[in-house]
C-alpha cells in the first residue's frame, strides 16, 4: 500500500517553564477542564516528559502513512490536564484534508454512556427508580413478550416475561433485549414473523426480549430504551436533554446528533476494511433532516469532548466547577451491577458490520451503569475495575479510576472490532502506561 505523504497533524508541547504556570493555574482553581478558549489549546502534562511518549507518534505515525488506519485522534488526560496527544493521518483517504485535533467523528454506541449519565441524573432528583418497573412507555417495554423458541413450522413461540423490566436491568444490558448484528436469535425471530399470518404478525412485538429480564447479559437495544424513557420522564426530546443538562453545562459544543455545516466540514470519512486489508472510502454520508434521537446510537462528537465528558466521570461527576452526577452515583457507575453474570463475546451475524466482538480478550468483563469493566489488570495497560466501551466506527474509550487516567481513540473504519485498529489502541494504551510508569 502506499504511504500517506502528507505530513501528519503534529501538537505542540509545552515548556517546562510552561508546565509550572499551568501547574500553578489549575492549583489555584482547584479544577480542570476542556471548555471554551481552554479547549483550543493543550493543557500541559505535569508528568511524564513529553519525550516519554515519542514512541507512541511513531507508532501511530507509521500506521497512518502505510494506510493501516486512515487517521486517527488519540488522546489521554489525568486529573491535572492532558497527558498525551497524538493526531495523524487524514479525514478520508485520498483526499488533502490532513486529520486534525476538531475532526468530527460518528461515535454510534459511545452515547450510551451520556444516556446513562441523563437516567442517572433523574434517578438522582427521585423520579426514576433503579429497581422499580419502568414507565410502561410502550407494550414492548411495559408488557414485555419473551421468545421462547420456535414450533416445527418455525413460528415464534413468546410468553409473557417472567418479571418486570427495571432501570437497571437496561443499563446493564441483562433487560433481555438484543440487536440482530450480535444475536442469531434475534435475526431467526425476526425472518420467522413473516411466516405468521397477517393478523397475528400485526400482533406480534417487533422486538421481544430473548431471555427473561436478569437472566443473563446481551448486548441490545436496552439504552436505546432508556433514551425513550429519559424523554417521556423529562418532558423534553433526548437531544435537548442532552444538551441542557450535560453537553452545554461540560462546554460539548461538538456533540450533537445533528451537525450544523461548519461542523459538518470538520467530518471524518468512513472507510471500510477489505478482504486483503486494505481500506476504501466510503461515500460521505448524505445530511437528511431527522426527527427523532436514539439513546443507543446515531452521535457525532470530537475526541476532546468526549475526553470532556470522561474526564468528568473520572473525577467522580464534576469537572472545571460543573457537576453533571454526584460522587456516589458515578461510584456505582463502576461498580458492576451483575451478579454472576459475565459479559460474553459479541458474534456477528453482519460480517461486513462488524467481527466478534471481544475487547479484552482473556479478562473477566462485567457491566456497570454505561460501561463495561474489566475484572482483572490488562497486560501493560488499564487497572482492574476499569470502564470502556466502542462505537461501531471503531470509536474507543477508556476509563481507569486507579490510575486516575482517561483517554479516548478515534478513527473511521468498518467492520466494528476491526484487528488492525484494535492491535493499534492496545499500543496506545500501553505506551500511555509505560509513560505513566516512567514519570
Amino acid at each position: 500500500m502506499m504511504p500517506v505523504r502528507s505530513e501528519p497533524t503534529l501538537i505542540h508541547r509545552p515548556s517546562r517553564r510552561d508546565i509550572v504556570k499551568t501547574t500553578a493555574a489549575l492549583t489555584v482553581v482547584g479544577s480542570f477542564g476542556l471548555r471554551d478558549a481552554t479547549r483550543a489549546r493543550a493543557e500541559a502534562p505535569t508528568k511524564p516528559e513529553p519525550r516519554t511518549f515519542s514512541q507512541i507518534d511513531s507508532m501511530l505515525r507509521a500506521a497512518t502513512s502505510a494506510a493501516e488506519v486512515p487517521g486517527v485522534v488519540a488522546l489521554a488526560a489525568t486529573e491535572n490536564g492532558i497527558l498525551y496527544e497524538g493526531i495523524f493521518g487524514k479525514r478520508r483517504l485520498g483526499e488533502a484534508n490532513a486529520m486534525t485535533r476538531d475532526t468530527v467523528f460518528r461515535v454510534a454506541s459511545m452515547v450510551k454512556a451520556i444516556t446513562s449519565v441523563a437516567a442517572l441524573q433523574l434517578v438522582e432528583q427521585n423520579k426514576l427508580s433503579l429497581d422499580a418497573p419502568v414507565p410502561d412507555i410502550e407494550p414492548a417495554i411495559g408488557s414485555p413478550q419473551v421468545l421462547d423458541g420456535f414450533d416445527a413450522k418455525g413460528l415464534p413461540q413468546l410468553r409473557p416475561a417472567q418479571r418486570p423490566i427495571t432501570l437497571r436491568h437496561l443499563l446493564t444490558h441483562t433487560s433481555g433485549f438484543a440487536y440482530r448484528l450480535w444475536d442469531a436469535k434475534a435475526v431467526q425471530y425476526a425472518k420467522s414473523t413473516a411466516l405468521l399470518p397477517k393478523a397475528q404478525r400485526k400482533q406480534a412485538p417487533p422486538t421481544p426480549l430473548m431471555f427473561d429480564p436478569g437472566a443473563r447479559w446481551q448486548y441490545g437495544a436496552s439504552i436505546d430504551w432508556v433514551g425513550r424513557i429519559v424523554e417521556a420522564i423529562s418532558g423534553e426530546p433526548l437531544d435537548v436533554y442532552f444538551r441542557k443538562h450535560i453537553l452545554d453545562p461540560l462546554g460539548m459544543s461538538d456533540t450533537a446528533f445533528v451537525l450544523k455545516p461548519q461542523q459538518r466540514g470538520r467530518e471524518a470519512g468512513v472507510h471500510r476494511r477489505g478482504s486483503g486489508g486494505a481500506l476504501t472510502a466510503e461515500p460521505m454520508e448524505q445530511n437528511l433532516p431527522r426527527q427523532s434521537f436514539s439513546g443507543g446510537g446515531g452521535i457525532y462528537s470530537t475526541a476532546p469532548d468526549y475526553l470532556t465528558l470522561i474526564r468528568a466521570l473520572l473525577a467522580g461527576g464534576a469537572l472545571d466547577g460543573v457537576r453533571i452526577l454526584r460522587p456516589e452515583t458515578v461510584a456505582l457507575m463502576r461498580q458492576h451491577q451483575i451478579g454472576e453474570i459475565d459479559v460474553g463475546v459479541l458474534k456477528t451475524t453482519v460480517p461486513a458490520l462488524s467481527n466478534d466482538v471481544d475487547l479484552c480478550p482473556g479478562v473477566t468483563r462485567k457491566w456497570g451503569f454505561g460501561h463495561m469493566i474489566n475484572m482483572q489488570a490488562m497486560a501493560g495497560g488499564r487497572s482492574a475495575g476499569s470502564l470502556t466501551w466502542g462505537g461501531l466506527l471503531n470509536t474507543y474509550y477508556w476509563i481507569d479510576p486507579g490510575r486516575r487516567v482517561a483517554a479516548v481513540f478515534m478513527t473511521q473504519v468498518l467492520p466494528f472490532a476491526d484487528s488492525r485498529v484494535l492491535r493499534l489502541y492496545r499500543q496506545f494504551e500501553r505506551g500511555i502506561y509505560a509513560a505513566l510508569k516512567a514519570g
